[in-house]
């Protein structure tokens, strides 16, 4: 899991600046992408619900906020500002906080409280970055 989530998160920006560099940006490749974001995120980190020792409920918090706040920088652009990337739980920080998870629980790391508690740190960034986005977007774009 950390190793696929690092060639994702390669393959992710260099598709980006290819398309950048040649302009090949579509309105097509804009949806492509934040749905494949999306779609592979809730396909990786869903399925650690089902490892005993860890909460699946929060788990499945995670992941509905993880959507939620992609959904939040992607309507920035409805209110008249730029798409947001605003953190602290952004995309490249969750697949830094599941690839330590998948690498901890593959070496054959003990669950326990104190992971619950880390998920709910993740779980709570996620909702602050829903909050960050949401604030910036309107402050961008002009909207109080």
């Amino acid at each position: 899991m950390p190793l696929f989530l690092f060639v994702r998160m390669a393959l992710n920006a260099i598709d980006g600046m290819l398309a950048r560099d040649h302009a090949m940006q579509s309105r097509l490749g804009a949806v492509l992408n934040e749905l494949g974001d999306v779609v592979s995120d809730a396909a990786l980190y869903l399925p650690l619900a089902l490892v005993p020792g860890l909460p699946p409920a929060l788990l499945v918090a995670i992941v509905a906020l993880a959507i939620i706040s992609e959904m939040a920088g992607v309507i920035a652009l409805q209110a008249g500002a730029r798409r947001r990337y605003d953190g602290p739980m952004g995309k490249s920080d969750r697949a830094v906080a599941f690839g330590a998870l998948g690498l901890w629980l593959g070496l054959g790391g003990p669950t326990g409280t104190w992971l619950t508690v880390l998920l709910a740190v993740v779980a709570l960034l996620a909702g602050l970055t829903i909050f960050n986005r949401s604030r910036e977007a309107l402050h961008e774009g002009g909207c109080s």
